[in-house]
């Protein structure tokens, strides 16, 4: 027994040294505690408007400051009229808490969050404005090479571990409705990211549902993929946007430009793999080598990183089809109608900030 727990505590200390969400989507239980406090401001220099004041916009991003190593990394960061203060968190959902109680004013989430956001009191203050397209990489079931079990059809009667209310619950359900089984024909455990990995070592779990590093770290460990989730998930991550910020129209053309420097920056990585790849290892505790393999998978899968994209009726069904899919979990206590979440007015914004910047 002391021998297991100090392999448990082993592994528990070096996912903890790595553990960063790497896709913004992958987000955190809802069930989950209040927010946490947003890390300090970082001294920046204040841009002037042509009023002579500046707009300050509060970010919520998840894991890490992506978004501001990326535009400074493509010489996009030099706004004009307003500055930016990110807020860290580790879930989606802490992101809408957050929004929803006025600490920060835009984030963007996976489909999943969104959903437990809106039935909080007053619809979670919150829209979703604009929806970034992207491979959802590193989404997958895996099972240790050992184990015997070589797919989906094989977890019937296995305990697997998965994480409650994030997309690895979702897809998870959607693999075994494919191969004709049902959540109740598996033995499903609810975990955490890094206690999952120390479960299915230790061989406390069969199998195991996760996303990002927790995949990387399993396979570092002799797991291998049973199921991936490229093609179940649709890869869309959404932007949400306070109901208070909407109705001011300085903050929103702010945002709009904001969201196309992100746009252009990430058309920048694109051509710049191995820089940018250099610059996310450390953050995202991984290696330059798998960072680079994880970047070049993303946009073999689809040919490009990252695409910002309008809303239209197919961007809603997909919602639609991962919230009725929880309704079936027994997640949600009622249906949802999903179209709700949106506002379409924001893109014609979005296109506009394009504009200009070009």
């Amino acid at each position: 027994m002391e021998k297991k727990s100090k392999k448990s505590n082993k592994i528990k200390m070096m996912l903890a040294a790595s553990m960063a969400l790497l896709l913004t989507g992958c987000a955190a239980s809802a069930s989950e505690s209040k927010p946490p406090e947003p890390e300090k401001k970082e001294s920046q220099s204040k841009l002037q408007s042509k009023s002579g004041e500046t707009i300050h916009l509060r970010y919520g991003i998840t894991g890490w400051k992506v978004y501001e190593a990326l535009l400074k990394a493509s010489g996009l960061d030099d706004f004009k009229g307003y500055d930016v203060e990110y807020f860290v968190f580790q879930g989606g959902n802490l992101c809408l808490e957050a929004l929803a109680s006025d600490q920060i004013d835009v984030t963007g989430t996976s489909e999943i969050p969104p959903i437990a956001a809106s039935m909080a009191q007053g619809g979670g203050n919150f829209k979703i404005v604009l929806v970034n397209s992207s491979s959802p990489q590193n989404q997958e079931v895996v099972a240790l090479k050992t184990s015997g079990i070589k797919s989906i059809a094989d977890l019937k009667g296995k305990r697997v571990g998965y994480i409650k209310n994030t997309t690895a619950h979702y897809f998870l359900n959607e693999m075994l409705k494919k191969e004709g089984l049902s959540w109740n024909d598996i033995k499903p455990v609810e975990i955490t990211t890094a206690d999952g990995v120390t479960a299915l070592i230790g061989g406390e779990i069969d199998a195991f549902a996760s996303y990002g590093n927790s995949i990387n770290a399993a396979k570092a460990n002799g797991a291998v993929t049973i199921g991936n989730a490229v093609n179940i998930l649709s890869g869309n991550f959404p932007f949400e946007i306070s109901n208070t910020v909407l109705k001011d129209e300085k903050k929103t053309e702010a945002i709009a430009d904001y969201y196309a420097r992100v746009q252009e920056a990430y058309e920048w990585a694109e051509t710049h793999l191995e820089e940018w790849a250099k610059i996310q290892a450390e953050p995202t505790g991984t290696t330059y080598e798998e960072s680079l393999d994880l970047l070049k998978r993303t946009y073999e899968d689809r040919g490009y990183l990252y695409r910002s994209i309008e809303i239209d009726n197919k961007v809603i069904a997909s919602e639609q089809n991962v919230a009725d899919s929880f309704y079936e979990l027994n997640v949600l206590d009622k249906k949802i109608d999903v179209s709700s979440f949106y506002d379409k007015s924001f893109y014609k914004k979005y296109e506009k900030a394009r504009n200009n910047l070009k």
